[in-house]
């Protein structure tokens, strides 16, 4: 159907998005609105109870502030929602082997209780936000869909089991779609200094001087504002085409090194780049040529957009004490949380 502006959507009117208070959260949430759909946000708030602060008041938004484990609490939220966009995780390596027992309950057990929450409740859509770290490394010169799955670590192996959980569900009136993203960049009311172009931006900014650990390990990227648009999709593409379906999305495939002369490049010419031995190697180059065939989605924002978001973010003082503030830093986050 179509709304008054002409829009084409799907019927999904009322949308939860769990982590809407994240790094790629707060970016999808105000979007949504805009786009004419209610939005339940469940978020435990670890990053700041101001995140959304843009759109507060919105008569279109509900905020839940509350833990996805409790149970009694996802039902509640899930009433009268249509589709589910799943984001909220401990999203990163070190975060989750501070706790791997912590990281287990909220990545996988909570996603096999949101997941059947969700369709006892009616959802007709199941969106999960899975990672390209899942493929573990590859000496394919582009990681499809169809390679094994070798996740290295237990943040990727619990995202890998959570995949099959979400296909599992599957049922008729419950579809389910799954995202592989690459590392999201660019500039967000809840930001990340913790992810290579953004940490690269930042030290450029602030000290005119970029480290790079190692530099010919390809990393692939995503602007978050393709990450949104994508999401946005999710909403819209007919059941059909999605259903059941797993999608990579990382346009950006860039040396380490070369990210490095793109921020420069961005930044300032005085900028300098040290280079200094490292024990990651892992290197990888994702495909998204299923995604554009497909489904016709492409990236329209490269890294130098991400680049020049983040350091105009920087220059207006919207990253106060980006340095030492833990808010913008996981890791320093959960150790300083008690969250168990």
């Amino acid at each position: 159907m179509a709304d008054g502006n002409g829009r084409t959507m799907n019927d999904f009117g009322h949308v939860l998005v769990t982590g809407g208070a994240g790094y790629v959260g707060a970016v999808l949430v105000p979007r949504l609105l805009v786009e004419g759909y209610r939005v339940t946000v469940l978020d435990l708030y670890l990053y700041g109870n101001d995140v959304l602060k843009g759109v507060a008041g919105h008569p279109g938004l509900t905020e839940i502030k509350g833990d996805l484990r409790d149970r009694a609490l996802v039902a509640r939220a899930l009433t009268g929602v249509d589709a589910v966009v799943h984001l909220a995780c401990i999203s990163n390596d070190p975060s989750f082997e501070l706790d791997p027992a912590l990281g287990r309950s909220i990545n996988y057990d909570a996603l096999v209780d949101l997941v059947r929450l969700s369709r006892d409740a009616g959802v007709k859509r199941f969106v999960y936000a899975s990672s390209s770290s899942v493929y573990g490394i590859k000496d394919d010169p582009n990681v499809t869909e169809d390679l094994p799955l070798q996740p290295l670590t237990d943040y990727s192996k619990y995202k890998a089991l959570g995949e099959q959980v979400v296909l599992d569900a599957r049922a008729p009136g419950f579809a389910t779609f799954i995202v592989r993203p690459a590392t999201v960049c660019g500039y967000s009311p809840r930001l990340r200094l913790d992810l290579t172009v953004n940490i690269l931006t930042h030290h450029a900014v602030d000290k005119r001087r970029i480290t790079v650990f190692g530099g010919d390990q390809m990393r692939p990227n995503i602007h978050i504002q393709d990450m949104v648009d994508f999401y946005v999709q999710a909403l819209r593409w007919p059941t059909e085409r999605i259903d059941g379906k797993v999608y990579n999305a990382g346009y950006h495939n860039y040396r380490v090194r070369d990210i490095a002369e793109v921020v420069r490049g961005v930044v300032g010419p005085d900028v300098e780049i040290a280079a200094t031995p490292t024990d990651d190697n892992r290197s990888y180059h994702i495909s998204s040529e299923r995604l554009r065939r497909d489904l016709g989605f492409e990236a329209r924002r490269g890294i130098e957009d991400a680049v020049r978001d983040l350091a105009a973010a920087f220059d207006a003082g919207l990253v106060p004490d980006a340095a030492t503030d833990n808010r913008y830093y996981n890791i320093r986050t959960m150790k300083q949380v008690d969250l168990h």
